[in-house]
């Protein structure tokens, strides 16, 4: 069976509603929840996150707040905690790794911080019983690849192709995915570019894929009240689950 794991903008367009949300993705087949920390200047994302954070944040986001959010999700489905390192760095990273214990959290996705910046905290995460997850990107050499991966846990996250999230691009898999299983037998998700349509194609010959902003537009219609985005988002994510195991 291969997994999903769904992205969603903490704290948009409510706290009660991404509690609300998580919970109905757990019954839509989500295996792993990525609860997005919303920071000013997200990299890795495309127009669509973006703005969900950037609206989440004028809303009134506070960090305290995602800790409490977390606690009341984590118990109930396997979740991580996607943000930007400045976010982790502003607050204390030994803050978040206390937070994240007490709330049940299973691991962290910080896309701006590179694998050998990454190794301290990696092992703090690893002594609390969490997971920072590693990134491969198609531009990753051969010799990257293995020192990336040797150590890796839970999942190895497989950009679908150099860019940021939501632009929709398909680029062949094949051989950076021949070449991650030759080093690690740790599950492969791709990511990026992931919706109803081109779920199956993303996820041909790896073990699970990663679905956010194909989500996160029904976050943003301004068309559907909160029951009627929950129900859509719901069923997208279910939809997904059943093409990727078809």
């Amino acid at each position: 069976m291969k997994k999903l794991v769904a992205y969603i903008t903490t704290g948009f367009p409510s706290f009660e509603f991404t509690i609300d949300l998580a919970m109905s993705l757990k019954e839509a087949g989500v295996d792993t929840l990525e609860l997005g920390i919303p920071f000013s200047d997200p990299v890795a994302d495309g127009p669509v996150i973006e703005k969900a954070g950037l609206l989440s944040l004028q809303n009134g986001f506070k960090i305290d707040k995602l800790f409490e959010t977390t606690k009341q999700i984590a118990p109930h489905i396997d979740t991580l905690w996607m943000g930007y390192f400045n976010s982790f760095y502003h607050k204390g990273f030994d803050k978040f790794i206390d937070e994240a214990k007490n709330a049940n959290l299973s691991g962290f996705i910080i896309p701006d911080l590179p694998y050998e910046e990454a190794i301290p905290y990696q092992e703090k995460m690893r002594a609390n019983g969490m997971t920072l997850i590693d990134f491969i990107a198609p531009t990753d050499t051969e010799e990257r690849i293995k020192k990336i991966v040797k150590n890796s846990q839970k999942f190895i996250y497989l950009v679908a192709y150099a860019g940021i999230t939501g632009s929709g691009k398909s680029e062949s898999l094949d051989e950076i995915i021949s070449s991650i299983r030759e080093y690690s037998t740790t599950p492969i998700y791709v990511g990026f570019g992931v919706d109803e349509h081109t779920a199956k194609e993303k996820a041909n010959g790896v073990d699970g894929v990663i679905v956010g902003s194909a989500l996160v537009k029904v976050l943003l219609d301004v068309t559907l009240n909160n029951t009627q985005k929950l129900n859509k988002i719901t069923t997208i994510a279910k939809n997904i689950k059943n093409i990727i195991n078809e």
